[in-house]
């Protein structure tokens, strides 16, 4: 079944980890969500190592600072807490989806079997993650978010996914514009953009709205032809989620929901000019943008640390041979050193390092490239042919 339709916002209610391991908080959600007419809800799976190197830094939260690491190993629940969830989804009536940070979790989703699999945006380039999604989600629909990454990024996304594909089409994928900051400036949404990209990839199109106004961004993307419209919910401002500043109580999801089903009904033209008559022609214009995909004026300062690279996993020593429980595809997030893109994996595997390696450092060229038997692995060489950022 396709699930996405042109003009019809798919409507997914990012949960995502605001549950805080509770299964009657999720209940609540689930509820909510279902009560708000979404179409759908989303977890998050998280297990912190699929994520983070532990000294990835720390994060200022009302009970002060913690390891940004630690906070992540305490949204992990157990194997159990999503199939009750899935469960309690098809007694409310609404789909369960979810987002997966890795193999492991991503295994334990697709033996779920979700409505859908959302890849979030910092996920964009673990291209393993992306092959083996593609290889083992069959029939499964697909959603990619693109927050903070670049055109030539969603490219080499999208080729993974195709490459890997038994059928190698692309029905029932779809890719989510977004802005990755926190709360996100309706303005920097571009919302122009969805059309060219629809075409340029030849898929479905949609948003991920990380804004704090339940109408401006969702209207409008339905208005510029989104077939998928995700936002997170929460049941209070109060809560103690990691995105519930950013997420709507159910009253305003409500809202949400019933101002695009509304919108359906009307030209984009007559969408537009509604909403010029309620946030002024300027607003409206500016978040509408130039139709030019590039980074996000907010999220600029993201990229390459909210994306994946290769990061080591422990001290090393010169002369030491790279194995595969040395190095790990990683969000580099606070005060670690980026690392290379995780399309160079085979070539770093049994590479010599030619000096010392500390541990949650970024994986770099400088790291192997006296060494003949790199020049071996043509990882200069593919560097340079591919144009990837490596960063030395």
């Amino acid at each position: 079944m396709n699930i996405f339709q042109k003009g019809h916002p798919f409507i997914i209610a990012e949960i995502g980890t605001a549950h805080g391991g509770s299964f009657e908080e999720a209940q609540k959600l689930i509820e909510a969500a279902a009560a708000a007419g979404a179409d759908c809800v989303k977890f998050q799976i998280v297990y912190a190592d699929e994520i983070l190197h532990p000294d990835t830094g720390f994060v200022s939260l009302p009970g002060g600072n913690i390891r940004l690491y630690d906070r992540f190993k305490e949204l992990e629940v157990t194997k159990n807490f999503f199939f009750r969830c899935k469960d309690y989804c098809k007694i409310c009536g609404i789909g369960f989806c979810a987002s997966p940070f890795g193999l492991q979790s991503l295994d334990e989703l697709i033996a779920l079997e979700p409505f859908a699999i959302k890849i979030a945006s910092p996920e964009l380039n673990h291209l393993p993650l992306l092959a083996r999604t593609a290889a083992k989600a069959k029939d499964i629909p697909i959603i990619l978010s693109s927050g903070v990454s670049k055109l030539k990024d969603i490219e080499k996304a999208l080729d993974t996914i195709k490459k890997n594909r038994s059928n190698k089409n692309m029905d029932n994928i779809a890719l989510l514009h977004c802005v990755t900051s926190y709360p996100a400036p309706e303005t920097d949404y571009n919302l122009n953009v969805l059309e060219p990209l629809s075409k340029i990839f030849g898929i479905d199109i949609g948003v991920s709205d990380h804004s704090l106004d339940p109408i401006l961004v969702p209207v409008l993307a339905t208005a510029c032809g989104a077939s998928v419209i995700e936002k997170h919910i929460c049941l209070s401002k109060d809560g103690n989620g990691l995105d519930d500043p950013v997420a709507l109580i159910p009253e305003d999801f409500k809202k949400m929901v019933e101002t695009v089903r509304q919108a359906e009904s009307s030209t984009k033209e007559e969408n537009i000019t509604a909403l010029n008559r309620f946030y002024g022609v300027e607003k409206v214009k500016a978040v509408l943008g130039t139709g030019v995909k590039k980074l996000a004026r907010s999220e600029e300062k993201n990229y390459e640390r909210t994306n994946r690279s290769i990061h080591f996993m422990h001290n090393m020593k010169s002369g030491d041979k790279i194995g595969f429980n040395d190095i790990a595809i990683l969000r580099t997030e606070k005060v670690l050193t980026t690392g290379l893109h995780p399309s160079f994996m085979p070539e770093i595997m049994n590479a010599v390092l030619v000096k010392d390696a500390a541990s949650g450092e970024g994986v770099t060229l400088s790291h192997f490239i006296m060494k003949q038997p790199v020049l071996k692995h043509g990882l200069l060489n593919k560097c340079l042919d591919k144009n990837v950022n490596v960063k030395e």
